[in-house]
């Protein structure tokens, strides 16, 4: 029988594959000056590991923290937010000295599987709405993160050995309200690079959205 780790160690491996053969790096050039995802990109390796120690560090009964997938796929893509999340799981063996199995447990249910089912599920949102602004902040933006983060932690916690009592059911309704917060405050921080700093975001674009040049859009973020 395939141990979980091993079965953990694939998935992550595949979604390697999938990222490197997608060039992420191509998002990451801009001729003749700094690429605008540089700076969404250098936020996330810098938060996103010590907002997965912090639970760890806090010694929390139950284990729960936010995913940050979600938010890192949208600024940055699928592709790059692979690397990403890999970087933040591993980090814990250092920041709370989680054992490698742990850490790449961690990897897959809070970062890969929910960064995966934000862009499956907001490719679908996409094509049953159309490219629209609120299907974009309503679709994409919360309620794609909040099932994508729901379904994986209540996925990740079924296969883990079952605590039973009180204890299983207070776990299933945390993961709800934790999936609903976060999507609530990614869905904010979307709304405000929407309106100030469109171009830290790979999934949005004025052209498709709005209809407008992004020239046009450039000038009148400069005035």
């Amino acid at each position: 029988m395939v141990s979980r780790v091993a079965v953990e160690t694939i998935l992550l491996a595949l979604a390697w594959a999938a990222a490197l053969a997608l060039r992420p790096w191509r998002l990451l050039q801009a001729p003749g000056g700094i690429p605008p995802l540089a700076t969404p990109l250098l936020a996330a390796l810098t938060i996103l590991p010590w907002l997965w120690a912090w639970p760890g560090l806090a010694a929390l009964p139950i284990p729960l923290h936010w995913s940050g997938a979600p938010l890192v796929v949208l600024l940055v893509g699928w592709p790059l937010a692979i690397p990403v999340l890999t970087l933040a799981g591993l980090s814990t063996m250092v920041s709370t000295g989680a054992s490698f199995e742990q850490a790449l447990s961690l990897t897959i249910w809070s970062g890969v599987l929910p960064a995966t089912l934000v862009l499956a599920l907001g490719q679908l949102v996409r094509k049953g709405f159309g490219p629209h602004p609120v299907a974009y902040m309503l679709g994409r933006a919360f309620f794609v993160p909040m099932l994508a983060l729901a379904g994986s932690g209540l996925l990740a916690a079924a296969l883990q050995p079952d605590p039973g009592g009180t204890r299983a059911e207070l776990h299933r309704i945390a993961l709800g309200l934790l999936a609903m917060g976060e999507a609530s405050w990614g869905c904010a921080i979307v709304s405000l690079l929407v309106a100030y700093r469109p171009q830290w975001l790979a999934t949005w674009s004025d052209a498709i959205y709005l209809g407008r040049p992004v020239r046009a859009r450039a000038v009148r973020t400069r005035r």
